[in-house]
C-alpha cells in the first residue's frame, strides 16, 4: 500500500526534511525563502508549489500568508510554542540626552544577543536589525524612557521625522532624537519638552540607523 510518504518527490522529500530539522534546531519553521536559498530552488513560487502539494497528502498544514505559518501535524516539538523569538546584537548604550561622547560600539558578530519576541517584530523581518539600550530621558514624550531597548534598522537616510540614532561626527558622539532637514542645517529634536533640540551642520551628522521597535527593559 502507498503512502503519502512514499509518492513524495525527491524535492519534496528534501523541503520535509529540511522543515522538521530546522524546527528541531530553532523552534519554530523556516520561512518561503530561506527554504529557497537552503536547497537552491529556482524560485519561491516553486516552494509554494511543493509546500501546497505537501498539504494536499496531509504532510503540512500552512496559516494562509502568514510567514513561518507551516506546521507539520506529526512534528511535535514544545519549542514551537515556547521560542517564537528572533535574535538581534546588543551593540551597547545610545543617549536620549546629550551626545555621549565615547559610545560604546561592539561588532555584531561578537556582541550579546538579545531575544525579540515575534509580538514585537516578526522574525523575518530582523535581517538588519539591531539593538542599544537607551540613557536618558529625551525621548519619554515618545514613550521611550531610560533602560529601554531601542530596535534600529541599518540605514544612512531617513525622513523627517523619523526616530535615529545620529552619530555627530566632531564630537564623535551618538545620540537619539528625531531627524529633520532644514537645509542648512540638520536639526536633533528631543521628544521632552524640557529640552532644547540640537543643530548641526549636514555634513557632520551620520545616520546609523532608523527606530523600529522598542522593549522595556526585562534582561
Amino acid at each position: 500500500m502507498r503512502t503519502a510518504e512514499t509518492t513524495l518527490s525527491t524535492r519534496q522529500q528534501e523541503i520535509m526534511r529540511y522543515i522538521q530539522s530546522f524546527v528541531d534546531e530553532n523552534g519554530y519553521p523556516p520561512a518561503i525563502r530561506q527554504i529557497q536559498d537552503e536547497l537552491e530552488i529556482s524560485s519561491t513560487s516553486v516552494v509554494a508549489y511543493n509546500l501546497k502539494a505537501l498539504e494536499t497528502k496531509g504532510l503540512l498544514s500552512r496559516k494562509g500568508k502568514v510567514s513561518r505559518g507551516i506546521k507539520i501535524p506529526s512534528l511535535v516539538s514544545e519549542k514551537v510554542n515556547t521560542r517564537m523569538s528572533g535574535q538581534v546584537p546588543l551593540l551597547g548604550v545610545i543617549t536620549a540626552g546629550q551626545p555621549l561622547p565615547d559610545p560604546e560600539d561592539a561588532s555584531p558578530s561578537e556582541a550579546e544577543q538579545i531575544d525579540v519576541p515575534e509580538t514585537v517584530a516578526p522574525i523575518d523581518r530582523l535581517q538588519g536589525v539591531y539593538a542599544l539600550r537607551v540613557r536618558g530621558q529625551s525621548m519619554i514624550d515618545a514613550l521611550i524612557t531610560d533602560g529601554d531597548i531601542v530596535l534600529l534598522r541599518y540605514q544612512q537616510t531617513a525622513e523627517n521625522g523619523q526616530m535615529v540614532a545620529a552619530r555627530i561626527e566632531d564630537e564623535n558622539a551618538v545620540t537619539l532624537k528625531l531627524f529633520y532637514n532644514e537645509g542648512n542645517r540638520v536639526r536633533l529634536q528631543p521628544a521632552n519638552s524640557t529640552m532644547e533640540p540640537i543643530y548641526v551642520d549636514p555634513a557632520n551628522v551620520r545616520i546609523e540607523g532608523r527606530v523600529v521597535g522598542v522593549m522595556r527593559t526585562m534582561f
